[in-house]
């Protein structure tokens, strides 16, 4: 990693990307034969390709539009370390992007992930957060599993971050995971409180299956005795009709990143610009019914061929230049 300053770019960019069922071209015969995921009956190595092709050319146009590929990706719905691999190996990243990934035990085979730019970003330390429900109405023994949560310490120049990558489990069923939610949300909020009460900087992002407004999300930006210890720059877009992802006639900015204050300090090594829902056209469907909306690689099982039914995330920071 380079010492001193960071390159000619006078920003940096950190992304969140919820990437629906990025499956390896192997997943079919590998997955167990009762997944939810219909549509992987009919997944084989050249609808991975062009899935594969498509996820790396989102980046390639995010570097069009700001100039710079970002130094940190977070990423969901991705199927084991084969495909991080592939993926980093895509010729936009130019062979300088790392991973950071666990397996869970999420029983649609899917985790979240950490990929960066190691000309510019250490890891210090990593790890997955696994959480188990019990089943009601089963043996107490029995447990539900959904997907970890990643917390990654990374090293910017002189600054150190903790970065929380989440797939929080989904809406569904008149919402009956949002107990779980609030559990998981709780736990994390409790680690960052002593993260910030210590001075850390932390940064996280995720697809949270609840919108900006939402208890929890609004919850976790405030500490133990009710001061703010995270902003969330997705509360004012989603408040202007910005939206990630849709469930049938519903907009929903499930995906976020939030920040603590250290990264509005003027003296900030990266001091927050903006954020943005990346929903450039070419991710856009084709079809007039749903303008606007992203392009899918699957709708249940029927093969679309899109990139994915959400729109990547961003933060822009504002580089401080100063030698370490």
């Amino acid at each position: 990693m380079s010492n001193g300053y960071f390159g000619s770019a006078i920003h940096e960019l950190a992304v969140f990307y919820n990437t629906e069922n990025f499956y390896s071209a192997e997943a079919r015969t590998s997955q167990p034969p009762n997944i939810e995921f219909s549509g992987l009956r009919n997944w084989d190595r050249f609808r991975f390709q062009n899935k594969l092709q498509k996820i790396a050319q989102v980046f390639q146009l995010i570097r069009d539009k700001h100039g710079v590929l970002p130094m940190v990706i977070g990423l969901a719905e991705i199927q084991g370390d084969a495909v991080l691999q592939e993926l980093v190996a895509q010729p936009v990243f130019e062979g300088r992007f790392r991973v950071v990934h666990y397996e869970s035990m999420d029983e649609r085979g899917v985790d979240v992930a950490l990929i960066y730019d190691s000309s510019k970003v250490e890891v210090l330390s990593s790890e997955p957060i696994s959480y188990f429900f019990e089943i009601e109405g089963t043996d107490p023994e029995k447990y539900d599993t959904t997907r970890d949560v990643l917390h990654v310490k990374l090293k910017y120049g002189i600054s150190a971050v903790n970065v929380f990558v989440f797939h929080l489990p989904s809406k569904r069923e008149k919402d009956i995971n949002k107990p779980r939610r609030d559990v998981i949300l709780t736990d994390i909020r409790e680690r960052i409180v002593e993260m910030t009460e210590l001075g850390e900087a932390v940064l996280l992002m995720g697809d949270f299956n609840e919108n900006p407004d939402e208890e929890n999300i609004r919850s976790i930006t405030y500490g133990s005795n009710n001061e703010k210890i995270l902003s969330n720059p997705f509360l004012e877009l989603f408040m202007k009709g910005k939206f990630s992802t849709y469930h049938r006639q519903f907009g929903l900015l499930f995906d976020q990143m939030l920040i603590s204050d250290d990264f509005f300090k003027e003296e900030a090594l990266l001091k927050y610009e903006s954020a943005e829902v990346f929903d450039h056209p070419k991710l856009k469907s084709w079809d007039r019914k749903f303008e606007g909306r992203p392009f899918r690689t699957f709708v249940g099982s029927r093969y679309l061929g899109g990139y994915s039914d959400h729109f990547p995330v961003l933060l822009k920071f504002r580089k401080n230049y100063k030698k370490n």
